[in-house]
Formats: C-alpha cells, sequence, structure tokens
C-alpha cells in the first residue's frame, strides 16, 4: 500500500523525543514520499523546527493536556488528516485515543505490545522485553512490523540541528562574557532535574577540578530552573574558579543547542542534555546513576560517546544479592574509577 501521511507520537521527555529521531529519520528513507507528523508536548516541540524528518509538530499545551481539551484535540488531529500509519511510541491508554478514534481510518496502526492495546492496533511488538538492545534498537522494532508493506529502511541516525544565526549570536556572547576560544570549551551539568539521580557533590566537584587542571579548560554549567541555585553553590564552593561560567545560560532548546555547539566537549549528569550534545555530534562522557541502564540509553556508544556506571563494576545481580541502597549503588562510581576513563577518553576527544 501507498503511505503518505505518518503520524508518529511521543510526547515527552525531552531525551526520549530526541532518540525518536532515529525512527523519524528511518520513516523519512522508508517513505520518502510521505509527509511525516510528530505529536509532542509544548516546548520540547522547538527543537525540531526545521527538521527534515518531521514536516509537522503536533503540539499539546499544558492546557491541552486537561482530558476534555485532550480529547478534543486527538480527534480533530486524526479527522482532519487521514493518516495512513500511525506509530505510537508510548502506547499508554491516553495516546490509544489515536489509534481509536482512527480504527476504521487509518489501517496501519503499530504500537507496543500491552494487554490492553489489542484491540486498537493491527500490528504490536514487545519491544521493552529483556535484550531487546537500546532505545534506538527498541524503536525500530516498530518500524520493523512494516515489513510486508514496504522495504524497510532502520536508523541508528538521530541528529538535532541549530540555527547557524543562532549559533553565531551565542558565539558572540560567550567572547563577551570571557569564554577564551583558543582553549577548550567544555558544557556540563553537574546537576539535574531529580536530584537523587546526580553525582555527589564532592565527586562531582573534584572531577571538574581535575578537568580544569588537565585541560586549562573553561566550563560552563548548564542548568534549567530550580538547578539554577544549585550550580552557583557549586560555583561558590569551588572558590568561584575562573575556569568555570554560570553567567552563559540557555533559556530555550533551540538556544541550548546553539550554546552546544560552540562547545568542545560535553561532561555530566545523564539525562536530556547529553541526548542532546549527541543529536548535535558534540563528543560526550555522561554519569549514569543506578537503574539507568547505558546499554539502553547510551546508543552508538564508542569514541565519541561514553559514560560510566555502578554496573560496570558491579553486576546489577550482584547489587540486589547485597541488597546494596541506592547511595550504595551510587558510590560504586568513586573519584578514581571516573577519572580513570574520563581522563584519557576527553584526552582524545578534545584537541586544543
Amino acid at each position: 500500500m501507498k503511505v503518505k501521511n505518518i503520524l508518529v507520537i511521543r510526547f515527552r521527555r525531552v531525551g526520549d523525543s530526541v532518540l525518536s529521531m532515529a525512527l523519524c529519520h528511518g520513516l523519512r528513507q522508508t517513505f520518502p514520499d510521505a509527509h511525516i507528523d510528530f505529536v509532542i508536548n509544548q516546548g520540547i516541540h522547538t527543537l525540531y523546527a526545521n527538521h527534515p524528518d518531521v514536516d509537522r509538530c503536533i503540539v499539546f499545551s499544558p492546557e491541552e493536556q486537561q482530558f476534555i481539551k485532550y480529547v478534543s484535540k486527538v480527534w480533530k488531529t486524526v479527522h482532519d488528516t487521514r493518516y495512513d500509519l500511525i506509530i505510537d511510541m508510548r502506547t499508554t491508554l491516553r495516546t490509544l485515543l489515536f489509534s481509536q478514534f482512527s480504527l476504521f481510518r487509518t489501517p496501519l496502526r503499530v504500537g507496543e505490545k500491552k494487554w490492553y492495546a489489542w484491540p486498537w492496533l493491527s500490528r504490536r511488538v514487545d519491544n521493552h522485553a529483556t535484550g531487546t538492545g537500546s532505545r534506538l534498537d527498541q524503536n525500530n522494532m516498530l518500524l520493523g512490523t512494516l515489513k510486508d508493506v514496504a522495504e524497510v529502511k532502520p536508523s541508528v541516525d538521530f541528529k538535532l540541528y541549530a540555527n547557524p544565526q543562532d549559533v553565531e549570536r551565542y558565539h558572540q556572547l560567550m567572547v563577551e562574557k570571557g569564554i577564551d576560544f583558543s582553549k577548550p570549551v567544555i558544557i556540563a551539568t553537574p546537576t539535574a532535574r531529580l536530584e537523587y539521580k546526580v553525582l555527589p557533590a564532592d565527586t562531582m566537584k573534584a572531577i571538574l577540578i581535575k578537568i580544569i587542571n588537565l585541560l586549562d579548560a573553561q566550563i560552563i554549567f548548564n542548568f534549567a530552573g530550580k538547578e539554577r541555585d544549585i550550580a552557583i553553590r557549586y560555583q561558590q564552593e569551588l572558590d568561584n574558579d575562573p575556569h568555570i561560567f554560570t553567567n552563559i545560560e540557555a533559556p530555550s532548546l533551540p538556544e541550548l543547542c546553539a550554546l552546544m555547539k560552540n562547545c568542545d566537549f560535553f561532561f555530566g549528569n545523564e539525562g536530556g542534555p547529553r541526548h542532546i550534545a549527541q543529536a548535535l555530534d558534540i563528543p560526550s562522557f555522561a554519569i549514569f546513576p543506578p537503574g539507568i541502564k547505558k546499554s539502553i540509553w547510551l546508543p552508538n556508544e564508542g569514541e565519541r560517546f561514553a559514560g560510566i556506571s555502578p554496573d560496570d563494576f558491579m553486576p546489577l545481580k550482584e547489587q540486589k544479592e547485597k541488597h546494596l541502597t541506592y547511595q550504595q549503588r551510587m558510590s560504586l562510581l568513586t573519584e578514581e574509577r571516573i577519572w580513570a576513563q574520563l581522563m584519557p577518553f576527553i584526552s582524545n576527544n578534545i584537541k586544543k
């Protein structure tokens, strides 16, 4: 059958949405003439303006997440456009409304294999079972259900694109704020949205000092919302080291992309900014907290993209058998262990 209109349902969060660009790229390669719509939360959608693998973002604001407004917009979305293919990447009771309202309009309705989804999906896949691979592999399993429809061309290539004018504007701003581009510039996330997932402060500060001493590097702290106070406290506790900058902020995701494109390296806690850095092809090294598997959340691990996890030093099974607490598992990431992996990696990826 000819697939003319495709709807990809993602919604949240930043990291998941960034990784979903590999699926959108695979759809673009598989159905090059199709129109691809992407359902996403307000705010996150700004990452995908003029993205070659997304023709239109269908944006849901916080107000439109209220049930009555949500149902109305879902109905309007699938009746304004007759979709040939719907891919529901989340397959929740709420996202399944897109397929329910398209039951007799959209022949291909693909999603995860969940017990409550079978009446509404025409194709289901158990893509979160043990051993299904990285998040990219799991997403591509959704595309793999279409092998009888087209020559499927899965992709592990997820990219973001920064506006060149924004990149230049941030370059000038960084110079004004004291950045010397003859020296390495590193963007770091010493904090995170969920505080319990961050590397302990003393360990993080010790690593930052080692990076500065090794490279004479300038480190820009990236933060959002309440993370700002924590980042500034870190700076103060490091004696307001002139190598550390908290005065170069990126209030929007496109501006964060522009800022990152002016940096040589990313280091910090795992999260959305780390995914953005990788999608912009910025070499990166991330701290993975307990419960966040590198095998799932660090696709294409290698020379440019790496990370460290407690599981690297004690198998997860053994951690559970020993009944280690979350803090005990996190403590497996010592300053010495992190530096032993980070130092050669960062040196190989920063040539200044």
